[in-house]
């Protein structure tokens, strides 16, 4: 696999040395947090396995993980809550996080994100559509991001083992949606989505 260190290059070449990658895990689930990441690696860091963290295997996942750990300047993994997305909106519940791991990392000097317009921002920045297939920085923290919410929603499996958590992470998949169905709402369900609105309008429908 080919190195992704373009746009890192481009930013080296207008003086930029300390490149903050920012991605998210969780926007499209109804169920559990959204995690955001943030990985500064050292100036001409190359990974030839550091991609997208939805094409490589979960195993393949975990061993770069630990090897971003390692290997990078800085890091910050940010783990928002059901009820800060509820109240924000999931966009907004992201651009704001991905914005806070900016400023709380001071060294950085220019930041790449995953299609994500940063407003509050004055770095220099560029917001990359699929930026995990294009970007070592992007694709590290897509991967940190990953790794830490599937092992967020392995443990809320052992804590629902009826909803499945750990085969769909929260996404609505039929097998999901038939859980919601049979048991309800729960408190790791997000309130302003869709079929969870849905199931509670259904279920105050039922009381009344």
């Amino acid at each position: 696999m080919k190195c992704l260190n373009k746009h890192e290059q481009e930013m080296y070449e207008l003086n930029k040395s300390f490149i903050i990658g920012l991605d998210e895990a969780g926007r499209g689930p109804i169920a559990g947090p959204l995690v955001v990441a943030g990985v500064v690696f050292p100036k001409g860091y190359e990974h030839n396995e550091i991609y997208d963290s939805k094409k490589i295997s979960e195993k393949k996942r975990i061993q770069l993980y630990d090897e971003i750990i390692k290997d990078a300047l800085y890091f910050e993994i940010e783990v928002v809550d059901i009820e800060y997305i509820d109240i924000h909106n999931i966009y907004r519940a992201t651009q704001n996080t991905m914005e806070k791991i900016v400023l709380d990392c001071s060294m950085c000097d220019a930041v790449l994100s995953d299609a994500m317009p940063l407003p509050n921002i004055t770095l220099c920045i560029q917001a990359l559509v699929k930026g995990d297939t294009k970007s070592v920085s992007i694709a590290a923290a897509s991967i940190l991001a990953k790794v830490t919410r599937d092992n967020i929603m392995y443990e809320y499996d052992t804590q629902y083992p009826m909803y499945g958590f750990k085969n769909h992470k929260g996404y609505p998949t039929k097998m999901h949606l038939e859980m919601l169905e049979k048991h309800g709402v729960i408190e790791i369900h997000r309130r302003s989505y869709g079929p969870v609105a849905k199931q509670i309008q259904k279920q105050l429908t039922l009381e009344l």
